[in-house]
């Protein structure tokens, strides 16, 4: 099989030259566990902080040896695990860029081929869905004619985020994005009753413009000065969500992120963080909402494809530089034969 690893240890914003696409053996099946084709893998930004080290503590990959981690839709072609079977398709969040993976069958959430688009269970269904709906609903719990702000609004958090606070009765859903063709995503594929585009030299005006009277929750993706920006804007006792800093994942160093302590109090606001981990066991119970949102069209797929293993170097360092559109999805060998 072919799997793809890093050329040499890395200190900086992932490039697409810093990967190889080798062959490797194909992996063997663990006790009570699966091997699985590859059909989709998930391309995500905390990958970019997982290669160097820097991520939840987590190991980053050896080179030239190990595949680079990443979540997969596959189907299982040799199972040792009580409930798994050959040609059951399965998601896990322990994945790998690889065309085979070895699995233990605990990191397997077995999927319906009927519900939803296979590749809607690394987006909306998956990881960036459930993050959106915990941040929504369990953290910030959205309530009817509350009035939202989320930034990366185009990306799979966000934009799912947004869509998430709008179906759970939200009065206003505004979204944060940079240049045209993530607010067109924003605006009419993903419904947002204002998108606001950062690279404008205006967009502070328009931001205070499109939350007229101020904003009840907001969640953030990507730094604690968006996070304040918001804040500015907030009603008295507001709700803030902290799920990333995505503006400094790629920091060579690490730094203070400074929250404005004075601003909290006078809105006697509350901010939560949040770490998708602590939902994991909320997942089925997600899915079969998300399901019924999917199939619906209340919750859009909006994807930025690559075809075969070999595109997901310059897929990823699309996503690095945030010039992806929607949720990165690498098809590594499509549907199941």
């Amino acid at each position: 099989m072919r799997r793809i690893v890093l050329k040499a240890t890395i200190d900086r914003r992932p490039v697409a030259a810093d990967f190889k696409l080798v062959e490797a053996g194909r992996p063997t099946c663990p006790e009570n566990g699966v091997v699985a084709r590859v059909l989709y893998l998930s391309l995500d930004p905390y990958v970019g902080s997982r290669l160097r080290g820097r991520h939840m503590g987590e190991a980053p990959p050896r080179p030239m040896l190990d595949a680079i981690p990443g979540a997969i839709v596959g189907v299982i072609v040799e199972s040792r695990a009580p409930g798994l079977c050959e040609g059951d398709l399965i998601q896990s969040m322990e994945g790998a860029w690889a065309e085979y993976v070895a699995l233990e069958s605990h990191a397997c959430r077995r999927i319906d081929p009927r519900a939803a688009p296979l590749s809607a269970h690394l987006g909306p269904l998956g990881m960036p869905g459930l993050t959106a709906w915990a941040g929504v609903s369990r953290l910030a719990c959205v309530d009817s004619g509350e009035t939202f702000l989320v930034d990366a609004a185009a990306g799979a958090v966000g934009g799912a985020a947004g869509q998430i606070a709008r179906i759970l009765g939200a009065g206003k859903v505004v979204g944060i994005a940079g240049g045209e063709v993530k607010l067109r995503l924003v605006e009419r594929e993903y419904g947002f009753d204002a998108g606001v585009d950062y690279k404008s030299p205006d967009w502070r005006a328009a931001l205070a413009d499109a939350l007229g009277e101020g904003l009840d929750v907001f969640f953030e993706n990507v730094s604690t000065e968006m996070a304040m920006i918001a804040l500015s804007h907030a009603r008295p006792y507001a709700r803030g969500v902290l799920c990333g800093l995505a503006a400094h994942y790629q920091d060579t160093e690490r730094s203070a992120h400074a929250l404005n302590a004075g601003l909290i109090i006078a809105k006697r606001a509350r901010l939560m963080g949040l770490v998708v981990y602590d939902f994991y066991h909320c997942w089925d119970e997600f899915a079969a909402m998300a399901t019924d949102w999917v199939r619906d069209g209340r919750l859009k797929v909006a994807e930025d494809r690559a075809k075969g293993l070999e595109g997901a170097p310059a897929l990823f360092e699309k996503l690095m530089a945030g010039r992806n559109v929607g949720k990165c999805i690498v098809a590594v060998d499509g549907e199941p034969s």
